[in-house]
């Protein structure tokens, strides 16, 4: 689970006809509020820097919540030995009953594969973990982490490659995230309980600070006010009668030819753990887990 810290925007771009526009790319400080350790933010320009020490992690968090959309951010992670660290990017609903899909990027020793961790959380149940490295150094520049999300499905993508879908099996009695608007979120902590080699590395406070860059900050969403009831949200933010949004068009319903090869590939060269195939933890498979193609 992305411990700590949530991100924000409004809609998308003029797809034939009425497809409602207001995309928005924008610096930290008009989107986002640092959450907690504002000591250790480091502004430098268009760039932000978010530091872990053995004082504090640091944490920051959307000003509004969005229900469906698409959000992207830049993030340059950890260099070196990051050993024990993660770097988490994710969306999240308040409440015990919450609903949250995460990026986590767990740190490794020098020379050694960060993995990524994806999570999805349905009504408060997680426990949907899926990892993978990835098909280039995540720490030598900057990279694209995005989350699309409408009332079909539930998109991570990485450079714009789709790494996971988690799609609405509502029909088969599966829950679905589609009524709580969520945060956007990151934040940077000390998990060396869990994080590298299921917590036999530790986190080596000699290489401290550890520091993970952020830039090009992109909400495309709908955004709803924390004044409005979530019924009154799920209908401002879905598209009827002339007004369309465009994470309702039929071509973002599923995924398109060319990106399920790519998700293809993806599973069949860089997975290196999906919890439906854990049969030690889950004896008896996870339903969606008969049915997904994630």
């Amino acid at each position: 689970m992305a411990v700590l810290f949530k991100m924000s925007v409004a809609l998308g771009f003029f797809v034939g006809l009425m497809v409602l526009s207001l995309a928005s790319s924008a610096k930290f400080d008009e989107l986002f509020q640092p959450g907690w350790a504002m000591d250790h933010f480091i502004y430098e320009g268009d760039l932000l820097r978010l530091k872990l020490d053995n004082y504090s992690g640091a944490g920051f968090a959307s000003k509004s919540k969005y229900l469906f959309g698409k959000v992207t951010t830049q993030i340059k992670l950890v260099e070196g030995d990051s050993a024990g660290t993660v770097t988490a990017y994710y969306m999240s609903s308040d409440g015990p009953n919450h609903n949250e899909f995460d990026f986590e990027f767990l740190g490794n020793t020098t020379g050694e594969p960060y993995l990524v961790q994806t999570n999805v959380y349905v009504n408060g149940v997680g426990n949907r973990e899926q990892r993978m490295n990835l098909w280039f150094d995540p720490t030598k520049d900057f990279h694209s982490y995005s989350i699309l999300w409408n009332e079909r499905q539930v998109l991570f993508l990485v450079d714009e490659t789709p790494i996971r879908v988690h799609t609405n099996m509502e029909h088969k009695g599966i829950p679905f995230p589609k009524d709580q608007a969520m945060g956007i979120y990151s934040s940077i902590w000390n998990a060396d309980d869990w994080a590298t080699q299921g917590g036999l590395v530790k986190t080596d406070w000699s290489h401290a600070p550890f520091v993970a860059s952020y830039k090009g900050f992109e909400i495309d969403a709908c955004e709803c006010p924390v004044s409005v009831v979530a019924d009154e949200n799920a209908k401002k933010c879905s598209s009827s009668g002339q007004k369309r949004f465009w994470w309702d068009e039929p071509t973002m319903s599923e995924l398109s030819l060319h990106q399920s090869h790519q998700l293809l590939w993806v599973r069949a060269n860089h997975l290196v753990y999906d919890y439906c195939s854990d049969t030690a933890r889950f004896p008896v498979m996870p339903v969606e887990c008969e049915h997904h193609r994630h």
